[in-house]
């Protein structure tokens, strides 16, 4: 893991440019879809497999992982860890399936400046990554909708860990694998899970108050840089 011993916020200046890879959450923090492909894949899997008629929208979604809403979920209507267990695995294969059918109703629209921010880390030669509670091929399906495909080189997801820590700990071994054990990497996300599981994994992270979480409350967990949007970022 990267050590980072100076775990203090500061105000966007100069020093946000000092890493090597940025690593992005992708719902909140890039962008924000539309079509309820990722809804409906939920609600015909937790049916289907489960037999279930509970709703995702009943447990915490923002900064928690597809396995974990998934678990959560099936709790809910009563279904013991065995089961959920046994049956997780055709729940995923379900998920992805649904909305691989259904990929042409999504849509994706981009948070504030955020094309901005991408060209510009990019152009100036930085890996950019993902770190995401999405399932891998729903996270791209985003991705690819919202036009940023060209720019990310690697994602980190949820197919195989339902810790946030877990999906940012892989995240940051690969950035690691591609530019050296030494190099430094920060995450951005837009929930104080995001900034919890960077500081997991001793890293800097970017907080942005572009989804359901204030200023002040992801201040609060004092992340590295806090903004209320990425212009803060591009202007300083």
């Amino acid at each position: 893991m990267e050590s980072n011993p100076s775990l203090t916020h500061r105000e966007p200046n100069s020093d946000w440019l000092a890493y090597d890879a940025y690593i992005f959450d992708i719902d909140g923090t890039l962008l924000t879809s539309a079509g309820l492909v990722h809804y409906n894949a939920f609600k015909a899997a937790l049916r289907e497999i489960y037999g279930c008629e509970r709703d995702i929208t009943e447990v915490p979604l923002h900064g928690n992982t597809d396995i974990g809403i998934l678990r959560a979920t099936t709790r809910l209507a009563g279904v013991n860890d065995e089961v959920f267990a046994a049956k997780l695995q055709p729940a995923i294969a379900f998920i992805r399936d649904h909305a691989r059918q259904n990929q042409w109703r999504l849509t994706a629209n981009l948070c504030p400046s955020i094309p901005e921010l991408v060209k510009h880390l990019h152009v100036g030669g930085k890996l950019l990554g993902l770190a995401s509670g999405n399932l891998e091929e729903i996270g791209w399906m985003k991705i690819a909708a919202a036009g940023l495909r060209p720019y990310f080189t690697f994602g980190a997801f949820s197919d195989r860990h339902e810790k946030r820590s877990d999906i940012f700990a892989t995240a940051l071994a690969e950035a690691h694998r591609r530019l050296g054990p030494a190099s430094r990497v920060c995450f951005l996300g837009d929930t104080p899970a995001d900034i919890e599981a960077a500081h997991a994994n001793q890293c800097a992270v970017i907080a942005i108050a572009t989804g359901i979480h204030t200023y002040e409350q992801l201040q609060a967990l004092s992340p590295e840089f806090c903004l209320r949007g990425c212009n803060e970022l591009l202007a300083s």
